[in-house]
């Protein structure tokens, strides 16, 4: 495959590690959580959707779709809502660390509800987008690659137009910073933590429908993209949401570059794991300096 069209390849699987970064980092931000079962609980909303398809076979293509979407975006809001309700309501005092370990026992929950529900084999999920968006040559960008980009764009400016412009957006920086005195002042820590985890989870419902099985075909392959993403949000340090956007390019676009080389493919699923380690690494070195200072 030619290196520039492997790149650009890359850059549309990346678009997707991008939104998940944003996702990552809002969360982490607003919320003190790094919750890892952000793409699990979309997942499990996409898939559990595609039951309600048979149940539609008399309506429209468009209704049917837009119906099936609107399951997805549900189910996938409603258990994260439910998991953000848990930590706001059992672990409102607890460390980051901790909050951020109970999502790994959910990511574990859902991928063993998944594994039973759909099982390992390939699921019908169809992108919502297909076909490229526009042609340069060799080159081609798929519409999957631009809705998803879009959307983590979309997602990053929304955020800071609310965090930054909005009397919502002074509460969340609250509860975010001073948690204690924010309640002490009368806001309603709870339910905006709440909020922002149905929010997100509702992103990534539909974002799993609009890629459907191009990025993996069963739930709980599909469910590992928590590891790119995370290296995407990594490349932020979990606070910026540009960078997370960079990173999951970056990570995307590094993957479709080695598919170019049909001796060292297999290493493109190592990327995102490079990425994390070096990063990890730079942080320490960081930590370590200033120690020093």
């Amino acid at each position: 495959m030619n290196f520039v069209v492997a790149l650009v390849v890359g850059l549309s699987a990346g678009a997707l590690y991008a939104v998940i970064g944003v996702g990552l980092t809002l969360m982490s931000v607003l919320t003190r959580v790094i919750n890892f079962s952000i793409v699990a609980v979309g997942v499990f909303g996409a898939f559990l959707s595609i039951r309600a398809v048979p149940l539609l076979v008399q309506a429209p293509p468009e209704v049917r779709t837009a119906v099936v979407v609107a399951i997805a975006v549900l189910v996938a809001a409603t258990i994260s809502g439910l998991l953000g309700w848990i930590e706001a309501t059992w672990l409102a005092e607890a460390s980051t660390t901790a909050r951020s370990a109970v999502t790994v026992a959910s990511l574990l929950m859902l991928i063993s509800l998944s594994f039973v529900l759909f099982g390992s084999r390939p699921q019908p999920l169809r992108p919502l987008l297909v076909g490229p968006a526009f042609v340069a040559g060799d080159i081609a960008v798929t519409k999957v690659g631009v809705a998803l980009l879009i959307t983590a764009v979309a997602v990053a400016v929304a955020a800071w137009i609310v965090i930054r412009r909005t009397p919502l957006g002074v509460q969340l920086r609250a509860i975010s910073d001073r948690q204690t005195a924010a309640e002490l002042l009368g806001v309603n820590v709870k339910a905006l933590q709440i909020g922002v985890w149905v929010v997100v989870g509702g992103i990534m419902g539909l974002c799993i429908s609009i890629i459907g099985n191009t990025g993996a075909a069963d739930a709980t392959s599909m469910i590992t993209l928590v590891i790119p993403g995370a290296a995407a949000a990594l490349v932020g340090a979990f606070k910026s949401l540009p960078m997370a956007i960079v990173g999951g390019l970056l990570v995307g676009a590094l993957q479709g570059a080695l598919t170019a080389f049909p001796s060292i493919t297999l290493l493109r699923d190592w990327i995102p794991i490079v990425v994390i380690i070096l990063f990890l690494l730079w942080n320490q070195r960081k930590e370590v300096w200033d120690v020093a200072r």
